[in-house]
């Protein structure tokens, strides 16, 4: 049998029901990674398998697809309850490649706290969408005449997105906000990853968690990307995009014509959690998505934006922006970092593959973006070895 993985079955049934293949392709109902038995890692995801199993995160989207040539949006991350600005949460902003324009990056390291909640757009969105968050901001409830710190990352989806023509407005970044909300997050090719792609093929926005035994401090690992970057792609170390031929510098080694494989790109990464850790703590933390992200076959091209926004959601280390008296939170000492780093790891992979896997073709007048084709990828992790590794773990502790 071709596929032992019951979805991986049905899914291939489906399209040999339908040979063009893109009927599954363009498919609100793409998989996620578990679906296809694309197992990552040995810790536990939580309920959702999304950043918002960390408790207090809340996540929202706003899509704008209009006309010939405007295919972008706004993604939200709501990092806990409350006022942000009167009590930010602990955080840290990992930079692995440097190249973007995230707006409140130097702030956050040099204090250790964010204060309002995080956007995600396009490249030449970010200014447009600081504004109105900032506006959004000084509409909550206690707020004063403070000056403000927002943070807004980017990745550039000019394939398809005419962002010269600034298409993020107030409306697109409220609406986000609105959305907000702590249940299952919608991913693939919406909100802010409604115009990237990701090694050749279209990316989008994806999510994953990780929830640590008891034994290890039974804390929880949250992860969002939005995808835009380039390399090869490797999937549980099956090399999925040389199989499919589509690699780094593959015109350059197969000497043909064609130049558009050169996918620079870029990436961002939220990472949250519960655990009480610090902003260096949460530094560290921040690493570790980058080797998540190097597990897929990326390695951060001269031209590609690499961040890692981390936070803690916990509300021993929230401390208040103002006090007379000296604030003592307890944090968790360096010896209790790894399960975080390993769950870290683990969930920054997956959740670049289920934005691959849930992304559906995205097209415009300036250029189409093509969902990664799932019968052949199949067909390769199954070859790999790739599937169903949960199944060599003991019973008890399969994720």
């Amino acid at each position: 049998m071709l596929f032992n993985h019951p979805v991986s079955m049905l899914l291939f049934c489906l399209l040999l029901l339908h040979p063009g293949a893109e009927t599954m392709a363009e498919s609100d109902e793409r998989p996620r990674a578990r679906d296809i038995g694309l197992v990552v890692g040995t810790f536990k995801p939580g309920p959702l398998n999304a950043i918002t199993d960390v408790e207090h995160v809340r996540v929202g989207h706003a899509t704008r697809i209009e006309g010939e040539d405007i295919r972008t949006g706004v993604t939200a991350i709501i990092p806990g309850p409350g006022n942000l600005y009167t009590h930010p949460v602990p955080a840290w902003i990992h930079v692995g490649n440097g190249y973007g324009k995230l707006i409140g990056e130097t702030q956050v390291r040099e204090f250790g706290e964010i204060e309002t909640p995080i956007l995600l757009t396009c490249t030449l969105c970010v200014w447009s969408a600081a504004n109105a968050l900032k506006e959004w901001m000084y509409e909550q409830p206690g707020m004063g005449e403070h000056t403000l710190n927002p943070v807004v990352g980017e990745t550039n989806d000019a394939r398809v997105n005419n962002m010269w023509l600034d298409p993020v407005s107030k409306t697109e970044v409220y609406a986000a906000l609105a959305n907000a909300a702590s249940g299952p997050v919608v991913e693939g090719s919406v909100g802010a990853g409604t115009g990237t792609q990701a090694f050749g093929w279209k990316g989008g926005i994806g999510t994953s968690s990780r929830v640590l035994p008891s034994e290890l401090g039974g804390y929880t690992v949250g992860v969002l990307v939005q995808t835009n970057f380039g390399g090869t792609l490797s999937m549980n170390g099956a090399p999925v995009g040389r199989e499919l031929g589509k690699y780094a510098y593959q015109s350059e080694l197969e000497a043909a014509t064609r130049m558009d494989d050169r996918e620079d790109g870029s990436i961002m990464i939220v990472v949250a959690t519960d655990a009480p850790l610090n902003a260096r703590s949460l530094d560290r933390l921040g690493m570790r998505a980058i080797m998540g992200l190097a597990r897929t076959g990326s390695f951060a091209h001269n031209g590609s934006g690499d961040y890692v926004i981390a936070f803690s959601t916990s509300q021993a280390v929230r401390r208040p922006r103002s006090s007379r008296h000296p604030v003592t939170t307890p944090e968790l000492v360096n010896e209790s970092m790894s399960p975080l780093f390993a769950a870290t790891a683990e969930a920054t992979e997956e959740a670049i593959y289920n934005a691959i896997l849930k992304a559906t073709t995205v097209e415009s007048s300036r250029g189409r973006l093509e969902a990664i084709p799932l019968e052949e990828t199949l067909t390769i992790l199954k070859e790999y070895n790739a599937l169903d590794w949960d199944e060599t773990l003991p019973p008890s502790i399969r994720p």
